[in-house]
């Protein structure tokens, strides 16, 4: 199934006014950003929710960036037009001309040297695993073992960069990436974030541009070189959950809605197990929120929108089919009774 609803009581999730949204994006490489355009363009068709509305957004890796294009006034409808291809919005079309960002990235063969770095990443790893054996996740333990990657990570903080500059937004961006050394999860862009300030209501975090949050959050172990912030190194935010749902569980918002590329059934064997293991960590961090009160809408892949998605999430040729496919899938489960009190609250935001 794409999509499931796990109901709670509507305004209970904290003490902000009713009709609060949260939106999670969840990573998914190429075609995760595809799959996200693809979502959300149908749920403000079918719905009437802008989701630059959003309350909150909060990006992991590949929703980091779909995240920051969305505080930079990008539309969902604009977004999916750019991914397959179609006339852009006058408005959408001036932005993107000025900040030109690109969701491709370099196949394997034109990846630099190592520099000799063939040995783990951060190896030290092991001992903050050793002191704190329930708080660092295997994911964490194993990006920290695999050899550093070569990849800069430069396009990506340039293409955020010229959308955002480098202030934070002044509705929330909660961009979540992993500290290298002890496999903590940190959230750039919340208050509570590392050298985070308030500037007159102003989510901001001093000294780390909103580029550079979203870049480390992109930096896949292995593949992209680590983004150094302030003399830590850090890496995509995959490596603690590929949704990071669980950070909305004491946000004040009454409606979580989370598209997560990597979730759904699996329709290849190698997939198949990823995503399951992906679909149980989605419903163990929903259930949090609903423990609070929290509705939440979760969006993933039906098995017609994964064999669109394909075996290799950083393939760009996919983007257009994998957008279409998605749009129509999400269009129809938005007909589906049980998650109707959830499109409720969007249409009533």
């Amino acid at each position: 199934m794409q999509a499931a609803i796990l109901c709670a009581t509507p305004g209970a999730g904290g003490d902000g006014p009713m009709g609060r949204i949260g939106l999670v994006l969840g990573a998914g490489g190429v075609t995760g950003g595809a799959f996200h355009a693809g979502v959300l363009a149908a749920l403000e068709e079918g719905t009437g929710w802008d989701p630059r509305r959003a309350d909150i957004v909060l990006g992991t890796s590949a929703g980091s960036l779909t995240g920051a294009a969305l505080r930079a006034n990008l539309s969902a409808s604009d977004l999916a037009a750019r991914n397959d291809g179609s006339p852009l919005s006058a408005e959408g079309a001036a932005l993107l001309r000025s900040a030109r960002l690109s969701t491709q990235l370099p196949p394997p063969a034109t990846r630099p040297a190592r520099h000799g770095r063939f040995g783990p990443a951060a190896p030290e790893v092991l001992l903050a695993a050793a002191r704190r054996p329930w708080a660092v996740r295997p994911t964490a333990i194993l990006a920290g073992l695999v050899p550093q990657g070569a990849v800069p990570t430069t396009m990506i903080a340039d293409g955020v960069a010229a959308l955002l500059g480098d202030r934070w937004p002044d509705k929330p961006l909660w961009v979540t990436a992993v500290r290298l050394r002890d496999g903590s999860l940190v959230v750039f862009g919340r208050d509570d974030g590392p050298s985070s300030a308030n500037d007159n209501g102003r989510q901001r975090v001093a000294g780390v541009r909103p580029a550079e949050a979203v870049a480390a959050s992109c930096a896949i172990p292995g593949w992209f070189a680590p983004v150094v912030l302030d003399g830590e190194r850090y890496v995509d935010g995959g490596v603690h959950s590929l949704t990071n749902l669980a950070e909305l569980a004491n946000a004040s918002v009454d409606l979580a809605v989370v598209v997560a590329p990597l979730g759904g059934d699996g329709w290849h064997e190698f997939h198949g197990v990823t995503r399951r293991a992906a679909r149980l960590q989605l419903s163990a961090e929903a259930r949090r929120l609903r423990q609070k009160g929290i509705v939440v809408l979760a969006l993933q892949p039906t098995r017609e929108d994964q064999r669109a998605m394909g075996i290799n999430a950083m393939d760009p040729s996919r983007r257009a089919a994998v957008v279409r496919q998605a749009r129509a899938s999400t269009l129809a489960r938005l007909r589906q009774s049980e998650i109707q009190v959830a499109l409720e609250m969007l249409r009533s935001s």
